[in-house]
């Protein structure tokens, strides 16, 4: 059994006042406060490894997490955004992977809520989407066998 902690980045500045490249969009305060707050989330959970889209809210979601780990934060392009599941499904379907958080965007958590519905993981209506929330998702045999939501902080 491995397990994937699937973050959406915490709360960035709003897409439609930010001017220029929207890759570089940084978190905003209450983001920056979410980033560490994610420290004591996942306090009880083991952390092998930390990716995350190269975009900069994903990244930042991550830092204090990786520093506080000592863990390298590894840039990935499978999970940003618009890549959809395929991006997330290489890192489940790598058998040498477990406890690993996913920094990602609301499209792909979107997408992995409507799959473990599919899947019959989680009944419709679980959880959530909330910016700097997690999704910690248990696979077996490279499929999602449990879910559970973790709120943002």
């Amino acid at each position: 059994m491995a397990t994937f902690y699937f973050v959406r980045h915490a709360k960035a500045g709003s897409r439609g006042h930010w001017q220029g490249d929207d890759r570089v969009r940084p978190l905003s305060k209450k983001g920056l406060k979410q980033a560490e707050g994610l420290i004591d989330v996942m306090k009880p959970f083991k952390i092998s490894a930390i990716y995350s889209s190269p975009y900069l809210r994903c990244m930042q979601t991550v830092e204090a997490l990786a520093k506080d780990r000592e863990i390298d934060i590894k840039k990935t392009p499978a999970l940003a955004e618009g890549r959809g599941l395929r991006g997330a499904y290489e890192f489940i379907d790598d058998p040498k992977l477990d406890n690993v958080v996913l920094s990602t965007h609301g499209d792909l958590v979107w997408e992995l809520v409507e799959d473990l519905v599919r899947r019959r993981v989680i009944k419709p209506g679980t959880g959530g989407y909330d910016k700097g929330s997690t999704w910690m998702v248990e696979v077996e045999d490279e499929k999602p066998v449990r879910a559970r939501f973790i709120p943002a902080p």
